[in-house]
């Protein structure tokens, strides 16, 4: 029996603290205020989960995110907490591909789509004959092929068969082609708004690095996009999105960091727990969706994100 918890919106919201960078330019504060208003305030959605990732905003108004130890995926909606699907396969980040479909990661080393009556069907879960590691992230391009990460998080030591953590590109014909192996711990990934570049994070390296689309979907010119130096206890570079005008937002030490397209650190949003992941939703898509700890968190914005399945 699936049992249904009615969740107030906290009364007492966090303040928005802004971390101001200093740069030569003297425009930060002015950058900063063109994403948030200055009074912008963190909310507290849903407490007392197991550890939240992978969070989606469903067209029809409402979130969906993942639990991975809890082995669920949950709807988040107007206030009301529900089981959306379990089993899920231990999930991790969610997505949509063009026709609505909801696109998983899972952790028991399926990359999976729930179908319009529920079911699901496994998209990927071996690559020449090896089993993933564990599927962690993904998003769908506008022409239908799919793009994820597979570090091991998810799985001991003693059970990988790849020997490699890869990025991967599941095509329209449901090819399965291996983009790049480079990366210590491939997570969360991200396109820019023309889709000519992919953002990936490294947990490991505690950077963004950024690749070059090429005609064919495949990658090339890897480099380094951003680096977020700071102590791992108080967050990693994970879960990843990208407004419409390209400035790029990532999980990291304290919360979010939101960086412009060239790499310039505009800020900080601040938020108390260990932040995993990101999605844009309302009905204007300026509702920046928080996943971090235990709970889930909102902030709204004053740019557009960039809607899942969709491209502006």
């Amino acid at each position: 029996m699936i049992k249904k918890i009615t969740l107030q919106i906290a009364t007492c919201t966090l303040l928005l603290t802004l971390l101001v960078v200093q740069q030569s330019n003297g425009n930060t504060r002015a950058n900063i205020q063109g994403i948030m208003d200055s009074n912008a305030k963190v909310e507290k959605l849903s407490d007392g989960l197991k550890f939240t990732e992978g969070p989606v905003w469903d067209k029809s108004g409402f979130l969906l995110f993942s639990d991975i130890p809890a082995d669920t995926i949950y709807k988040l909606d107007n206030g009301k907490l529900s089981v959306f699907r379990r089993p899920a396969g231990n999930p991790n980040g969610n997505t949509f591909d063009e026709l609505g479909r909801l696109i998983t990661a899972q952790h028991n080393r399926q990359l999976v789509r729930t179908e319009k009556d529920g079911k699901t069907t496994i998209l990927a879960q071996n690559f020449q004959g090896k089993r993933l590691n564990s599927p962690n992230d993904v998003v769908v391009k506008s022409d239908g092929s799919i793009y994820f990460t597979d570090p091991p998080y998810g799985i001991d030591k003693g059970k990988e068969e790849l020997g490699f953590y890869g990025i991967y590109r599941l095509t329209p014909n449901k090819n399965l082609v291996l983009l790049s192996k480079e990366m210590v711990r491939p997570n969360g990934l991200a396109f820019s708004p023309d889709e000519k570049t992919l953002y990936v994070t490294d947990s490991e390296q505690m950077h963004i690095r950024a690749f070059d689309v090429k005609s064919d979907g495949t990658l090339t010119n890897s480099r380094i996009f951003a680096e977020l130096k700071e102590p791992k206890d108080k967050g990693v570079p994970d879960g990843m999105k990208v407004d419409v005008k390209g400035n790029i937002y990532c999980s990291g030490p304290e919360g979010v960091w939101v960086f412009s397209p060239k790499g310039q650190l505009l800020g900080k949003i601040f938020v108390p727990e260990v932040v995993t992941n990101l999605a844009w939703g309302d009905k204007d898509y300026k509702t920046l969706y928080i996943t971090a700890g235990k709970g889930v968190y909102r902030i709204r914005l004053k740019i557009a994100g960039i809607q899942p399945g969709k491209r502006n």
